[in-house]
């Protein structure tokens, strides 16, 4: 099936290999003409569901950022490999995946000690010999200089997260100083991979959409959740056990972390059923234990059974908890939180400082102002340091109790400040493109279709004359204009037989086809033509682009609009 697939996507104009002149790079494509609308009809179905109904913002950020983001993110550190080389002809590989596929065991829980011995008695994929050295640990981050001279190191983004994070505290009073928010990014990510030889499944410059959705950790429902608690989901839980369960079971029995993880479960499910992918084909798995990555409280992959991989990750959902807000709050020392209200208003005793304020103004002066400010707004933390040193140091001053003593208050709270919980839906656009060719394709009397749904199909319509003669072409390339005009994409096609062009057009995935006949010069009626079940219906010239418009965006099923008429 995968070379089907691949085969027509390269030559009918979906996807090329990229620098195919120099010789290709492993893990690029470029999307062709095809393709390009396909990807961009994916993303757009995604932004109509996650952006648009939803009510998430999305916004757009730089691929590259410094090495400081990363550090704090933890990708410095852990995102990484086990790489093995060949001592004989050069090539690297993943040592777990060489162990696994070599040997028919699982090397996930492997150090890489242990690793270093089993790989030296596997044969090199390459060159056939036994000559692999120690496995060592490979960071999957493109790494770069960021200004002339190279003084500052930075990266090419492996994930479109970090971004909404570092910008937690803007979109924070965007969005009114409210919880729970989302916001959204659609963008290139990049990943060094080692041997990337699977197309589009494994690339090193990917396109990844993704939503970080932040909520007050002590509470963990959702609204909306009641329009997809029904939806049944088919789970693969760590413990090996696979069923098929509604959401709101799947939340109550404790399988699902919370509501709002059943919710983007439900509502990736329905994602990927309205590109076109088989609900039969998509299951839900969680992620072991020890494959959970450095963030994550828990994960589940949307996977999607494909004809040759078997079973692929298509959309990563991760609890990341408040991983990332504390870690960038950490190394950069602004404070990441929200303010959540209390339903009612609580009394409560704390400790606070206080001040000697004559005292402060005679010996500080200028800077009294500033370390005042810096009392009265001071935490737990420092007045603990005062109790146990006796003196702290504020605006680089130190102050010991001729300044300051600290007393027991009692004081009314309408709220508190928490670091935000982070869900984080992560779709790879391209691993669901591939499946969508995979799911759309067909054979028919020994030719190739493609059929995808026709909002979500590259060209929507295509309209010929029957044969060339310049009264239907006139008709044809008017219908051609008024449809284009509607913001649909349409061809026009006027070379071979009608047979042939039906066959190229059903190749590429066109689901409507208009044709232009002596019949439309008497009464000024048009076949219109179903790609699937090859059956057409006449319509009137005058409603032909209404009807077009309504099959394209789904407003009516051509079976519907065969009965009509």
């Amino acid at each position: 099936m995968q070379d089907k697939v691949l085969e027509l996507a390269i030559r009918r104009g979906f996807i090329y290999p990229s620098y195919e002149i120099y010789g290709g790079v492993g893990g690029f494509y470029d999307y062709a003409p095809l393709g390009a609308i396909l990807k961009k009809k994916i993303e757009d179905k995604w932004r109509k569901i996650f952006c648009i109904e939803e009510g998430f913002y999305e916004i757009h950020c730089p691929t590259i950022a410094p090495e400081e983001v990363f550090i704090a993110s933890g990708h410095v550190k852990n995102f990484v490999d086990p790489l093995v080389t060949c001592e004989n002809c050069r090539e690297s590989f993943r040592a777990d995946h060489l162990i696994e596929e070599s040997m028919n065991i699982s090397a996930s829980n492997m150090s890489y000690e242990e690793m270093s011995k089993l790989v030296k008695q596997i044969s090199c994929p390459n060159c056939g010999k036994k000559a692999f050295g120690d496995v060592y640990s490979y960071n999957l981050m493109f790494k770069t200089a960021i200004g002339p001279g190279g003084k500052r190191t930075g990266y090419l983004r492996p994930e479109t997260a970090q971004n909404i994070f570092i910008l937690f505290n803007r979109l924070y009073e965007f969005s009114r100083k409210k919880l729970p928010f989302g916001i959204t990014q659609i963008g290139k990510a990049y990943r060094n991979e080692i041997s990337p030889r699977q197309g589009l499944i494994r690339l090193r410059e990917f396109t990844q959409a993704e939503l970080e959705y932040f909520f007050d950790p002590r509470n963990e429902s959702i609204d909306r959740f009641k329009l997809y608690e029904n939806e049944k989901l088919r789970l693969l839980t760590r413990e090996n056990k696979e069923f098929e369960i509604t959401a709101k079971e799947a939340v109550e029995k404790g399988i699902l972390i919370n509501e709002i993880f059943g919710y983007f479960l439900a509502l990736t499910k329905r994602f990927l059923v309205e590109v076109g992918i088989d609900e039969k084909r998509i299951r839900f798995r969680q992620h072991l234990k020890e494959e959970l990555a450095h963030y994550a409280r828990d994960c589940w992959d949307a996977e999607v059974f494909t004809e040759r991989y078997g079973y692929i990750e298509v959309v990563g959902i991760a609890d990341r908890g408040d991983y990332d807000l504390k870690a960038h709050e950490r190394h950069s020392n602004v404070e990441m939180k929200a303010f959540v209200s209390y339903e009612k208003p609580v009394t409560i005793k704390m400790k606070v400082f206080e001040l000697n304020l004559k005292e402060i103004g005679k010996t500080f002066r200028k800077k009294a102002k500033e370390i005042i400010k810096e009392l009265e707004n001071a935490d737990e933390k420092l007045i603990e340091e005062f109790e146990k040193k006796g003196f702290v140091k504020v605006c680089n001053e130190v102050l010991d109790s001729r300044f300051l003593k600290v007393k027991e208050v009692e004081k009314k709270v309408h709220g508190e400040k928490v670091v935000p919980h982070v869900i984080e839906p992560s779709f790879g656009i391209d691993r669901i493109l591939y499946c969508v060719l995979e799911s759309a394709y067909r054979e028919r009397n020994g030719k190739k279709i493609l059929s995808f749904k026709p909002d979500i199909a590259p060209i929507s319509v295509a309209v010929f004359p029957l044969v060339s003669k310049d009264e239907l072409k006139d008709i044809a390339l008017e219908l051609l204009r008024k449809i284009r005009a509607r913001g649909i994409y349409a061809i026009y096609d006027e070379k071979d037989s009608i047979g042939r062009r039906y066959a190229r057009v059903d190749e590429i995935g066109v689901p409507f086809a208009i044709t232009v006949d002596f019949d439309t010069l008497k009464d000024s009626t048009v076949t219109v033509r179903f790609r699937d079940t090859t059956e057409q219906v006449r319509i009137s010239t005058a409603e032909v682009v209404d009807v077009v418009e309504e099959l394209v965006n789904g407003k009516i099923k051509f079976e519907e609009l065969k009965m009509k008429k």
